[in-house]
């Protein structure tokens, strides 16, 4: 497996154009919604509830904004696919790799996505997973901050254009603006970093693409109740 992961990753960069665009988002208002809801969530979905699956969520809606992030490039034919199947990838207890996919993303709510995120996480790492799961993804996510990372810079999975690494949360000092002025105040933030492929995604999609993410983290709708 680990010859297979390294004749992935060295030919990912020898195919694509590999860009990054770095934003900090401000998830206060999403970690306090969720630690508000975590436990009802559990007890009536019988799932835990996990930042992965609202990450997806986010990068889901950001794919419906710019669906050529959706694509794939076949010599100089670019395929953008009708279907979201996002790969999330997941660390073994043996050091390697592995990229569960979560077909039909876009047809999931919050319940539906927390469920296949927890099932495909745990037969990932049991080793259980069928060959048609982890094939056919059209975007890929990478939570380096399970690992402490504040971010990182990650290889894209061919032969898709885009992969996104979510840095881990912290609290940092950060200036909010009121109408009273401005002040310094403890905020939960965190770093995403998009890697895509510059042959067909320019600084300007890719940069906006990322913002559109962290929008929708930072304008999650906190009402959500369980």
């Amino acid at each position: 497996m680990g010859k297979m992961i390294s004749d992935h990753m060295v030919n990912s960069r020898k195919i694509s154009a590999h860009v990054q665009s770095f934003v900090e988002v401000d998830v206060t208002d999403l970690w306090d919604w969720r630690e508000r809801v975590k436990g009802k969530f559990q007890k009536r979905e019988q799932e835990k509830l996990t930042f992965t699956p609202i990450f997806i969520a986010a990068v889901v809606q950001a794919l419906k904004e710019f669906p050529l992030l959706n694509s794939s490039v076949s010599e100089n034919t670019i395929i953008q696919k009708k279907v979201i199947n996002v790969g999330m990838a997941t660390a073994l207890g043996d050091g390697n790799l592995i990229v569960p996919v979560i077909k039909n993303t876009d047809h999931l709510n919050l319940v539906g996505l927390a469920r296949a995120v927890n099932d495909l996480s745990i037969r990932a790492r049991n080793n259980e997973l069928a060959p048609d799961e982890v094939q056919g993804g059209t975007y890929t996510v990478t939570n380096v901050g399970n690992f402490g990372s504040i971010t990182g810079i990650p290889i894209i999975n061919q032969p898709q254009v885009g992969i996104l690494a979510i840095g881990v949360i912290r609290k940092m000092p950060a200036v909010i603006e009121t109408a009273n002025g401005d002040f310094i105040g403890i905020r939960r933030k965190m770093i995403l970093c998009h890697s895509y492929d510059h042959r067909i995604i320019n600084g300007a999609m890719g940069g906006q693409f990322v913002k559109a993410v962290a929008d929708a983290l930072e304008q999650w709708d906190t009402s959500i109740d369980f």
